[in-house]
Order: C-alpha cells, then structure tokens, then sequence
C-alpha cells in the first residue's frame, strides 16, 4: 500500500451554467515532500468549509484501482491522477476492506479513516457533467477521508502502513450503502452508530433513520 501521486490545489473559480463557483476540486501532483498539518497538506484548501476540509476531512484518498473503471465508462475523458479532487492516489488500499477507525502511518505523519467521500456538485464541475455524483455513489468507488493524529511530511512513493485495525468498525462501503439501498439493514445501521470513529453527524443521521425503522417494527 503507498501513495503513487500526491495531490493540491488551491481554490480557483469555475462556472457552474453562468455563475462563477469558488471550489478547491481542481488537484495537481506535487512533487517532494510536503508537510501535513492537522486540517490539511501545505498547499492545499478547501473554498466552502461548511461541508468541506476541517478535521474529519483533512486528506482525502482515492485508489488508483478505480482509474481503470472510470476510464471504461468515460472513454472520451482524459482521467489524470487528483481528478476527483484526491490527495493522495493510493495504491492497495480499498474502501471493501478498510475500517472506519483503522490508523495509518504515511512519512512521518499518523491518520485515521472517519468517512467515506460524497461527492458534490463540484465534482460536476469538474468532470464537465453532473451525473457523475450519481455515478460515483452508484459505483461504491467514493474513496475517503482521513484525520490527522500525528502531523509529519508526506510525499509520493510513501508507504501506507496499517497501524492498527478498528476491529469493530463498519468498512468505508458499508457507509456508502447505508446512505444508499442498505438503510434498511438495522444491525447494520447499529455498527455503524457504535463506531465511535463515524463523526457525529452520519452517527446522528443513521440513529434517525433506525429509530424510524423500530417505530416501523
């Protein structure tokens, strides 16, 4: 498991129709190392922080495994690493086998998985078409967010190395179902409330949803 491209940017405007959006989507590979702080790499922002960037979603990983796919499905587009708006493109590492809650070491720096990615209108953006975000949720292949636990410096070719294993947590997939065709599945509704690594808001959204569902029952 290792990083193959390490990816910023800052952010830049873009038109959605006629008006002109502010978003950090737009990624680039950097080479070198890079220092990772606690709310992001050096060089890197987020241009809407109510529901971008922050703590839970300090770096964001996306496999290059799913290059391939993508690039059978949008033959016409021309898919560079950062393209969906990535900070590192790993290899190795999928969201099938990874826990929510599962640690990391990468160069000097110690992260944590919190979340799966749900793409927004900006990832329209930029891919130049907005069925992508129903594409990406479809697909299961949404890649996810980290927290920093230890700040250090990252680069291209570092090793992910797995720390420890969050033995009772919910894999990144089984989140993206939950928000999707899984909401029904009440045991797995309450492993993914018991995980204390979930932030609070999924945790707070599935409770609704499985209280909902016992009233039902």
């Amino acid at each position: 498991m290792k990083i193959i491209s390490l990816n910023v940017g800052l952010p830049r405007l873009a038109l959605r129709g006629e008006e002109p959006v502010l978003t950090g989507i737009f990624k680039d590979p950097v080479a070198g190392r890079v220092r990772l702080q606690t709310l992001n790499l050096e060089g890197d922002r987020q241009a809407d922080l109510s529901v971008h960037g922050g703590p839970e979603k300090a770096v964001y990983l996306y496999p290059s495994e799913h290059y391939a796919f993508w690039k059978a499905e949008l033959p016409e587009m021309n898919l560079l690493w950062g393209m969906f708006g990535e900070n590192f493109t790993s290899t190795g590492l999928l969201e099938s086998v990874t826990n929510v809650g599962d640690r990391f070491r990468v160069g000097s720096a110690e992260l944590m998985v919190t979340q799966p990615r749900m793409p927004c209108y900006k990832l329209g953006l930029r891919f130049g078409r907005t069925d992508i975000i129903k594409r990406l949720l479809a697909s299961e292949r949404t890649g996810f967010y980290f927290s920093v636990l230890k700040e250090g410096e990252v680069g291209a070719g570092d090793e992910i190395e797995l720390i420890e294993k969050n033995p009772s947590g919910v894999t990144v997939v089984e989140v993206t179902r939950l928000y999707g065709s899984a909401r029904q599945n009440i045991d797995l509704l309450k492993r993914a409330i018991a995980t204390e690594a979930l932030p609070e808001s999924w945790r707070s959204y599935f409770q609704e949803h499985l209280e909902k569902l016992i009233e039902r029952h």
